[in-house]
């Protein structure tokens, strides 16, 4: 037997429906932890990026600056609810919020492509992993 077929066996003692195909002790909480890390680093994209596009050109005004710290803060409470699964929906209208806030200025909506992209991919390895 190779190590993968023996690695894909349960243990003994588990029954033959606990068997693990993605190999992870945890299938459910590594998924979570994807999707709440991807939702954190956004926000600290976001609360970081709001100087910069201020500084460097953008007339970013008041209202804009309000909707990137609403989006972040967004993104950080729904890391923290990764565990229901109405979040994973969540988080793709967050996506989409964001590349709508393209309208008070461009790099907003690069942001919102780039963590679409990084979104979409991680709905992606949640499908792949819990089926």
């Amino acid at each position: 037997m190779t190590g993968q077929e023996e690695s894909a066996r349960p243990a003994e003692g588990e029954p033959a429906a606990a068997a693990r195909p993605s190999g992870l002790r945890n299938p459910q909480a590594a998924v979570r932890g994807l999707g709440a890390g991807t939702l954190a680093l956004e926000a600290i994209v976001l609360l970081l990026g709001i100087q910069p596009i201020r500084i460097l050109g953008g007339d970013l005004s008041g209202w804009g600056v309000a909707a990137v710290i609403a989006l972040a803060v967004a993104a950080a409470v729904l890391a923290g609810m990764m565990r229901h699964s109405w979040a994973w929906g969540a988080g793709a209208v967050l996506q989409v919020l964001l590349i709508g806030c393209g309208l008070l200025h461009w790099s907003l909506a690069v942001l919102g492509l780039i963590f679409g992209a990084a979104w979409a991919y991680a709905a992606y390895v949640r499908r792949s992993i819990l089926g």
